[in-house]
């Protein structure tokens, strides 16, 4: 076998069925810069990889493993094992042509192969048909699959056809294997059974204790008889995915060329292009997505500006570009449908108006709102509090009567603003137990924190969902306090159509959206562009935080506005890593794609600690890191307020002389 031969695996399939012309990007990370951190170990962390695919092979004590990472070794082991009747095989590698696969479970019964792909991803087996179709299109006599099934469906196709290529004489059955939402653990500590370790340069979960059946109790991971789909990519009747009108083996023999005779596959343009981890400019590196938007006829200055796709909420950039309007100065009012705001406050249409007509202008001013943002700060009650939870959703649940995916709230950073203006980083929390499930002790600290009076605030509504959820875990469990918990939990959230909280929290996302806009944050209204627009904008806070008066749990005589070049650096830039290998921008990246994303960089450090084996001097750097991270997300949010409020005040004070 030719040993120089390029095989196109699932992986590499799958990358090009995002978009072809990655395969070729991928394919020279010498050549061509890449913003996605490529690596194994962080990215299975995020997302649950390693340790549901060690609790599937569990699930067949009688399965062979075969570990050789050398393709030709690996293939032959494989068609070894295949030689008898019944057979189960982890890691099975199938090939065909220039096609492989590495199949995470084969099961061979007689002349029946049932190819079992393993997928961290959470279902509910009882409504999967209606997960997996689009209803409209069904509706009209037409299959398309929805976003969120599409790559594991045509993966488990890819695999599928390499199998039944190599092997036309059996019969092929095609399973996913995910994560049953509608299971709970009946054993505690089961994922304290899967450590991920590293051997011999490679990382691999580290099994501990009894993983018999008996032992792993009631199966939390269905597996999922997906035939009737495969059947309809084979067919050529699935909707959603063309390939160009190439079709599915089409495709599969284009990508298998391109991949061959090393030649790139020049792909449309469009509204995914807007995250592709190839918009990246290295000194020593081309970027894949400046090369696809030159050969739309855009010179090297009209790169450097803003595309349709960066428009805030746009739905309309595939329809703009395939009209030729790539830059968002392209477009104007009739791309936006409008709509107004009763409270006066801006509309997305307002926003979007905003952002086309300053991008046209070059204009780099800032948008505020003056009276509509005081009259909101009228409703606010001293003191202020300033909350921020980190969360995760873990696949194998910690405890007993949990199921996957459940909410895990491990951490918040609470900050007060006191009405003679004074402000205090006064209570934080952190689980960094192992197998503790922390939430009802959780929400208890919080309670505490929050005390009986004063406006809360939040970043967006990820606060109010995790409470919301934590509930929901409280009225089935058998806490003595959990009345107690429930009735702080409804006091200061909203549950639409079931209550709204006397005490609810306010958003701060929310005023930014409705009152405020700076282009520097590029259309976004993360904190972690509104925060570094308004530092550079704020007099008031380069003067208070350019000095080292800051002190709180983590911080001591700490100056947050510091210059490079004569820019205010982002604070976020400025602290020490979480791990040394990795700054916390790359941590965030990890899981962006994640089917868990929420949580980012805290995320993957609380799995790390989790689901890692490290010392206690490795679990506490990490512990240290993330407190600072928290803290400096409430503080970024006191910043942002004590920001608008000077601001309403000189407002006030000079409405006031004239």
């Amino acid at each position: 076998m030719n040993l120089l031969l390029k095989y196109l695996t699932k992986s590499k399939f799958t990358t090009a069925l995002e978009c072809p012309t990655k395969l070729y990007y991928s394919e020279h990370p010498e050549t061509f810069a890449n913003k996605k951190l490529d690596d194994p170990f962080l990215e299975a962390l995020a997302k649950g990889g390693f340790q549901v695919g060690a609790l599937a092979q569990c699930y067949y004590p009688q399965g062979n493993d075969v570990k050789t990472l050398n393709t030709e070794s690996a293939i032959a082991e494989t068609n070894e094992l295949l030689r008898k009747e019944n057979i189960v095989i982890f890691e099975a590698a199938i090939v065909f042509e220039n096609l492989l696969v590495r199949v995470d479970i084969l099961e061979k019964i007689g002349n029946t192969l049932n190819l079992i792909e393993v997928k961290s991803k959470s279902c509910n087996p009882n409504t999967f048909e209606d997960e997996l179709w689009d209803k409209r299109s069904l509706k009209n006599g037409q299959y398309k699959l929805k976003k969120d099934w599409k790559k594991y469906i045509y993966d488990l196709a890819f695999q599928g056809y390499v199998l039944r290529n190599a092997m036309p004489s059996f019969n092929i059955n095609h399973f996913l294997m995910c994560a049953d939402k509608t299971k709970k653990a009946s054993v505690d500590g089961l994922n304290q059974k899967f450590k991920i370790a590293e051997f011999n340069n490679r990382f691999a979960v580290d099994i501990t204790g009894d993983v018999s059946k008996k032992s792993l109790g009631e199966e939390i991971l269905t597996k999922i008889n997906c035939n009737e789909a495969i059947s309809i990519i084979y067919e050529e009747k699935e909707m959603g995915e063309r390939f160009n009108g190439l079709g599915f083996v089409g495709a599969i023999n284009s990508f298998s060329k391109a991949l061959t005779d090393d030649t790139p596959i020049h792909s449309n343009v469009g509204g995914k292009c807007k995250n592709c981890e190839f918009r990246a400019r290295e000194d020593d590196k081309a970027s894949g997505f400046d090369d696809c938007f030159i050969k739309t006829g855009l010179n090297q200055e009209e790169l450097t500006e803003s595309f349709v796709f960066d428009l805030w909420n746009f739905r309309g950039a595939d329809k703009a570009i395939s009209n030729g309007r790539i830059l968002l100065r392209d477009l104007d009012l009739t791309d936006i449908k409008l709509n107004k705001n009763e409270d006066g406050s801006l509309s997305s249409a307002d926003r979007q108006t905003l952002q086309i007509e300053k991008t046209k202008d070059d204009d780099k001013s800032v948008y505020l709102d003056i009276d509509g943002l005081s009259r909101k700060f009228s409703e606010f009650t001293y003191p202020l509090h300033m909350i921020d939870f980190e969360t995760c959703m873990t696949a194998i649940p910690f405890n007993k009567d949990r199921s996957p995916y459940e909410q895990v709230a491990f951490q918040f950073s609470h900050h007060i603003i006191y009405e003679d203006g004074r402000i205090e980083h006064v209570n934080e929390y952190i689980n960094n137990t192992v197998g503790f499930f922390p939430n009802f002790e959780f929400v208890r600290k919080l309670k505490d924190a929050l005390g009986e009076v004063g406006s809360i605030f939040m970043y967006s509504n990820h606060e109010n969902s995790v409470l919301c959820q934590i509930r929901g875990q409280l009225i089935e469990s058998s806490e003595v306090d959990k009345d107690e918990l429930i009735d702080f939990i409804e006091d200061i959230t909203v549950k639409n159509g079931k209550w709204s909280g006397k005490r609810k929290m306010f958003d701060l996302c929310e005023l930014v959206k409705g009152y405020y806009y700076s282009p520097l944050t590029g259309g976004s209204n993360s904190l972690k562009f509104v925060l570094p627009a308004i530092l550079k904008e704020s007099k008031f806070l380069k003067e208070k935080y350019s000095r080292p008066i800051y002190n709180s749990k983590n911080f001591k005589n700490h100056t947050w506005i510091k210059l490079k070049d004569g820019e205010v650096q982002d604070p976020y830039k400025t602290l020490p890593s979480i791990f040394e290998d990795y700054d916390y921008e790359n941590l965030e990246l990890v899981s962006r794609d994640s089917d868990i994303a929420n949580g980012g960089a805290a995320l993957t450090a609380y799995s790390m600690m989790q689901f890692s084996r490290m010392s206690d001097k490795e679990r506490l750097k990490i512990t240290e890191a993330l407190l600072r991270y928290c803290e400096l997300d409430t503080f970024a949010m006191v910043m942002i307020y004590e920001h608008w409020n000077h601001l309403i005040q000189e407002y006030i004070k000079n409405k006031d002389v004239a």
